[in-house]
């Protein structure tokens, strides 16, 4: 680990099933945008796209693969990613014949981001999908084990206790805040937990704090074109 800059920092979930986690960010901040027993989302469809598209963006800048320099997401030659999912992220940001900036991968990815982290969580034994009942057709995706599925609300309370000491975690407390899980994440958290939240983002590099702020911006955005 190479402290808040985030080159070089590998994501600590600690891979593997069970309350650790996949390892991987945009899988914990998944989990927590759904309910940890029916599985059913805490946020609008278009907050959560764009939510783990952040997720999956973060992932890459963590590791170093990506990084934001002048407005702009460029490759930075980190290391390479640990699954398929930020492998095919991971190329199209490098394959893109021009920079572009957060924004334009947020609104981009957020088409299929839900669905690929639900789509891997469940290939690491995270979650199965089950039948809607007769009024509400379709397949949903809800956690094999509640328990694991509530657990990276103990990574966000381990990072606002210590904001300074696991990049990842922090930025897993930062990127739920800025999709709008602050609310429900606070009814789990000790007091002034919402400040704290608020808080986080600021112990991050610049990287990841605009990614960031990019993502609240968009969320914002999206939450108040739904209401209107």
């Amino acid at each position: 680990m190479t402290g808040a800059g985030g080159r070089g920092v590998v994501y600590t979930g600690l891979a593997g099933t069970g309350l650790a986690g996949t390892g991987r960010l945009a899988d914990d901040l998944y989990l927590l945008a759904h309910h940890e027993l029916t599985g059913k989302p805490h946020l609008q469809p278009r907050a959560a796209g764009l939510g783990m598209a952040g997720g999956l963006l973060a992932e890459l800048m963590l590791v170093g693969s990506i990084r934001c320099w002048r407005g702009l997401v460029i490759p930075a030659g980190g290391g390479p990613p640990g699954d398929d999912l930020a492998h095919r992220t991971l190329g199209l940001v490098v394959g893109e014949p021009r920079h572009r900036p957060p924004r334009d991968w947020l609104l981009y990815l957020a088409r299929t981001a839900a669905r690929d982290i639900a789509a891997r969580l469940a290939c690491a034994g995270y979650l199965r999908q089950v039948r809607g009942r007769r009024f509400a057709p379709g397949a949903r995706w809800v956690p094999v084990d509640p328990d694991s599925a509530f657990a990276p609300l103990i990574r966000v309370k381990a990072a606002l206790r210590s904001p300074g000491l696991d990049p990842a975690h922090t930025t897993l407390a930062a990127l739920a805040t800025a999709s709008g899980l602050s609310h429900q994440l606070t009814r789990y958290l000790p007091a002034e937990a919402d400040r704290r939240l608020g808080e986080a983002a600021g112990w991050l590099d610049p990287s990841l704090r605009e990614l960031i702020g990019q993502t609240q911006a968009a969320v914002d955005g999206a939450l108040l074109a739904h209401r209107v």
